[in-house]
């Protein structure tokens, strides 16, 4: 059995959190491939280590002294490095990054360095081999990520090789140039090693005990979803809840390898569980509850507007003409009502009005500011009759008026909108409903 496993920044952030990863990788055999992130906050109150080279980098750029920045970055090694009890030294790496920066190699190699420091590190204290990204992830000159030759590269590189570190977050241009992923990356690299060695499975790292049923701040101690499709974690990534990067699910997807989200501080928790499909019945009828706010709508009525050919179409693309998404758009016989970003659609309000008045001819446009999108998501809702039934009576019961009900086709999901000021409310409303009156 081959697993790939990620460690986030808090996990790894001392010497005290390298031992319990060191431990959880030596519990079981079948952790071969590590994928570590750079040093995160030891305390509250302390810097990343991805930050601290930013802002080193940065002080090196605008041609101020940044040396007493790069040797604090290098006693966060060290101090890990000492609290191993490992004889490595940077100074080496640490030289090159000195002259790298003087020379100004880009935000995205100063970002790296901190993965590629903790690859090294890691890689000694576990007698692991240790593999440098930027020769096995690639991305062409505009910075897109070259899926099909890192595959090729990470599965010729890795075929050979039984325990090895790759460290996340970036790879290179085909130049040789370094790029990096977007913040979290670290998330994406684990995918990708994890398809490349075709792995039975991908364990995330993190300081949470899998996917929570709801946010933390606004329900306390929420359930944790035991198991969990991709589906269902788009429909909740999309609204707002993040454990995992988004970039990381596809290639997993596509290759059915399943994700599990584990806790680096309570490694005896099962955690997530993230599937393609199952016949795991959930705990409760929904799996999860998101959100957002700053939402607007536009409200258009018009008579027999049913029977006008393409009003919806014509609707669609003024919007589409002025650069705006759509988030929903819940319609009737004569009205139609689109959701979008509200700071966006502030931006270009008078110019969508006026195209709406040229193009369509309304007889009337209203619009609401202020609004908050939830979406509740469960595989279970399909077996469940009466599921919107209680939804709408929890927020009747906590007086909370709905401006805005969407249910997908794939009776997956239920999106309600309501106003900002009732967005906490109606998620405890709900969580209530289906969870705690549950349990």
């Amino acid at each position: 059995m081959k697993k790939v496993v990620k460690f986030g920044g808090s996990s790894l952030a001392s010497a005290a959190q390298f031992k319990k990863v060191g431990d959880i990788i030596r519990s079981d055999e079948a952790r071969r491939y590590v994928v570590p992130s750079a040093p995160g906050k030891r305390f509250a109150d302390d810097t990343k280590v991805t930050d601290m080279l930013y802002d080193c980098y940065h002080t090196a750029v605008a041609g101020r002294p940044f040396h007493e920045k790069l040797k604090k970055i290098e006693e966060r090694y060290q101090e890990i490095i000492e609290g191993l009890g490992l004889s490595l030294c940077l100074d080496e790496q640490f030289a090159v990054i000195e002259e790298q920066f003087a020379a100004g190699a880009g935000d995205d190699y100063a970002a790296s360095r901190g993965e590629y420091l903790n690859g090294i590190v890691m890689a000694e204290y576990l007698g692991y081999e240790f593999v440098d990204a930027a020769e096995v992830i690639f991305f062409d000159e505009q910075g897109t990520f070259l899926a099909e030759e890192t595959d090729r590269a990470l599965r010729e590189r890795l075929s050979d090789m039984e325990r090895v570190v790759v460290p996340g977050f970036y790879g290179a241009k085909l130049d040789g140039t370094v790029k990096t992923f977007s913040r979290g990356g670290s998330d994406v690299t684990g995918s990708i090693v994890a398809k490349a060695v075709d792995a039975d499975l991908y364990e995330n790292w993190t300081d949470v005990s899998g996917f929570l049923v709801t946010d933390p701040r606004i329900v306390e101690n929420p359930e944790v979803i035991s198991t969990i499709t991709y589906k269902e974690l788009r429909e909740l990534s999309y609204m707002g809840a993040t454990v995992l990067h988004e970039d990381a699910i596809f290639p997993l997807r596509k290759a059915g390898i399943p994700i599990n989200i584990r806790n680096t501080n309570k490694p005896q928790d099962r955690g997530t569980l993230i599937v393609e499909s199952t016949c795991t019945k959930p705990n409760y009828t929904i799996t999860g509850i998101a959100g957002k706010k700053g939402f607007a709508s536009i409200h258009i009525e018009k008579d027999m507007m049913n029977a006008e050919v393409g009003f919806v179409r014509k609707v669609l693309q003024v919007f589409e003409d002025n650069g705006l998404s759509i988030e929903h758009v819940p319609s009737g016989i004569d009205t139609m009502t689109v959701y979008v970003n509200q700071r966006d659609f502030q931006e270009k309000e008078q110019n969508i009005i006026a195209g709406l008045h040229r193009t369509v001819a309304p007889d009337t446009i209203e619009l609401e500011s202020d609004l908050a999108l939830i979406a509740v998501v469960g595989r279970g809702m399909r077996q469940n009759r009466g599921t919107a039934g209680r939804i709408f009576s929890a927020l009747a019961h906590a007086h909370i008026n709905v401006k805005m009900i969407d249910q997908g086709s794939s009776e997956l999901n239920i999106i309600v909108g309501v106003e900002e000021r009732d967005f906490e409310a109606a998620i405890r409303a709900v969580y209530d409903i289906f969870i705690s009156y549950q349990i």
